[in-house]
């Protein structure tokens, strides 16, 4: 099992993260990163929105950093660990401008990147960027396309309903051959159908993990499957959130700092098609230098055994 990090004070969402997160400065973040990158930790991630209507704010947070942005800083303050978005609003921007942000992000971070893109669901947001919220499926699926030929064509040549370019260069291409990483994170069968066609993982959210293993095969029974390997990330934390609250009491609901408990729930996920996880933060920390030792904790006595 590849073990994760979220990143701390990329976001203000109540449910997932604690207020100490929020006196964390910029080079406060990259430092905890550089120990992390040291420690053998996989990926770091983190998610994404532009703009949050105040009627939102109190469950959604108002704090998000732009993703590429911000996981081009932390790639210059790593040097072997993964960046990953965790999610990307794929509809929200031009694929030409997403596919420029992400190869140059591969480019570089010496072939670093992993994009996890999500259609959305805040049709507010949509509305303030001028971006139709009911045709962003259709838009995602025609935007990672146009995003794929960028990244590996000559030649880029891309005629759809939303996008259009001929007789265009495009460079610099990723450094990852064919391309980098492509994810996708949602739970609507529209969702495992863009992961058969075009990914190379998945991020469930509202899944219950029971059934991870029979969306697995039907991402794998669609035609458009090729056969390339899926990955399957999923965060213990969230069994504590949203439509897992209800096995708080389960025994295998995420244990914080009971190291064999978290040992099992890993390979219970381990079990069920699960490869990349974040192991949960105590209630309660107070500071940097505790989430320090934490990612120490991690790397001493879950990541050996896991």
């Amino acid at each position: 099992m590849k073990l994760n990090i979220g990143v701390p004070n990329s976001m203000h969402v109540a449910a997932m993260t604690q207020p100490w997160e929020h006196a964390l400065t910029g080079d406060d973040i990259g430092r905890a990163l550089k120990v992390a990158d040291d420690l053998g930790f996989n990926k770091c991630m983190l998610g994404e929105h532009f703009i949050i209507p105040q009627e939102h704010i109190a469950l959604s947070g108002d704090h998000y950093v732009h993703g590429t942005v911000a996981l081009a800083f932390l790639a210059g303050r790593t040097s072997k660990m993964r960046v990953s978005s965790s999610v990307s609003i794929l509809p929200l921007q031009s694929p030409i401008v997403q596919a420029k942000a992400w190869s140059t992000l591969d480019w570089l971070s010496g072939g670093r990147a992993t994009a996890l893109f999500g259609v959305g669901w805040l049709k507010e947001e949509f509305d303030m960027l001028g971006v139709d919220f009911h045709n962003r499926g259709r838009m995602a699926d025609e935007y990672v396309a146009a995003i794929i030929e960028l990244w590996t064509s000559d030649t880029p040549t891309f005629e759809g309903e939303f996008v259009s370019f001929k007789n265009v260069g495009f460079a610099p291409k990723p450094v990852q051959q064919p391309r980098l990483p492509i994810w996708f994170g949602g739970d609507a069968e529209p969702v495992l159908k863009r992961v058969a066609k075009f990914g190379d993982g998945w991020s469930p959210f509202r899944t219950p993990p029971e059934k991870f293993p029979a969306c697995l095969d039907l991402i794998r029974a669609q035609p458009t499957y090729d056969g390339r390997p899926i990955d399957l990330f999923f965060a213990l934390e969230m069994l504590n959130v949203g439509a897992h609250h209800e096995i708080m009491d389960d025994p295998r609901a995420p244990g914080t700092r009971n190291a064999q408990k978290i040992i099992d729930q890993i390979g219970w996920l381990k079990d069920l098609g699960v490869n990349e996880t974040i192991v949960p933060l105590p209630p309660g920390m107070t500071g940097l230098t505790e989430y320090i030792e934490r990612l120490h904790w991690v790397a001493e006595e879950i990541m050996p055994k896991v």
